[in-house]
């Protein structure tokens, strides 16, 4: 085993969890091992935090959570924990709002930290939102009306055609004030959260409280909302599944999602036998 305690970020949908969106028994047997032996495990999602909160428990962890790709810091089962809520300016998102409908966007969503703001019901929307009106308060209409506080995130469902010129538009006129990334394959999505907030942001905050140094690091990831974790974390681990431009920054890649590369590299790394 490597010395010394370890800090492990663990990114969700295509880093962790099959393309089915579970955790093999592979993987948590595995992370169960390096909990056992000591290690700091945490996950770093865009997703937001009802939508990562089952498998937070299924893997038994008692750790601060990094959801809306830093936005929102939080710890889970500590609410003495000092949560880190970094939402985008309503001024601003309202303006996006305003460009959105200039365009005809599919659809537009906002989320205030639980609280979900759509602007026209799709239920396969909020189905890959994990967010159901029984489940979840979901308010429903024109966000420029409806939208009254500081959004956490915003979702854009653009027209397949006007996904490249949206980001250039994001670009010229907010880049000063947000951060936007778009969404892998099959769904066209530009996720915007505030500029500056990133996963790396949550977790040099975890690595500080824990007293554990970048070197000690070690996270995984996939998809462009990962570049900065990786890049900041002292063993960056790109699934062999990721974009070329993660596994450009990565110090090592790993087997896909689908074959257990979590596992596979905690298990080579920790000497797990």
């Amino acid at each position: 085993m490597k010395k010394g305690q370890h800090l492990i970020a663990l990114d969700l949908d295509g880093t962790l969890l099959s393309n089915k969106q579970e955790i093999s028994a592979r993987n948590k047997k595995v992370i169960e091992k390096v909990k056992a032996e000591g290690h700091i495990v945490v996950i770093a999602t865009g997703r937001p935090h009802r939508a990562s909160l089952d498998y937070y428990n299924e893997l038994g962890l008692d750790t601060p959570m990094v959801n809306f790709n830093g936005a929102y810091l939080h710890h889970p089962k500590d609410t003495k924990w000092e949560v880190l809520h970094s939402p985008l300016p309503l001024r601003t998102a309202k303006s996006i709002v305003q460009t959105c409908y200039d365009f005809n966007v599919n659809n537009l969503i906002a989320e205030v930290i639980g609280d979900l703001y759509i602007d026209h019901y799709d239920e396969n929307l909020l189905n890959i939102m994990h967010s159901s009106k029984e489940e979840n308060p979901i308010t429903i209409g024109n966000l420029k009306n409806e939208l009254k506080e500081d959004p956490t995130s915003l979702l854009i469902h653009p027209r397949d055609e006007h996904v490249s010129e949206l980001g250039e538009i994001l670009d010229r006129d907010h880049a000063s004030v947000i951060e936007h990334r778009k969404w892998g394959a099959p769904w066209n999505m530009i996720e915007i959260v505030r500029k500056g907030m990133n996963k790396a942001v949550g977790l040099q905050r975890i690595a500080h409280y824990h007293h554990i140094e970048a070197e000690q690091i070690i996270a995984f990831g996939d998809e462009d909302n990962d570049l900065e974790m990786l890049e900041f974390a002292g063993i960056g681990v790109a699934m062999e599944n990721a974009i070329d431009e993660l596994k450009a920054v990565a110090s090592h890649v790993t087997k896909t999602n689908q074959e257990d590369g979590v596992a596979d590299f905690l298990e080579s790394y920790f000497n797990l036998g």
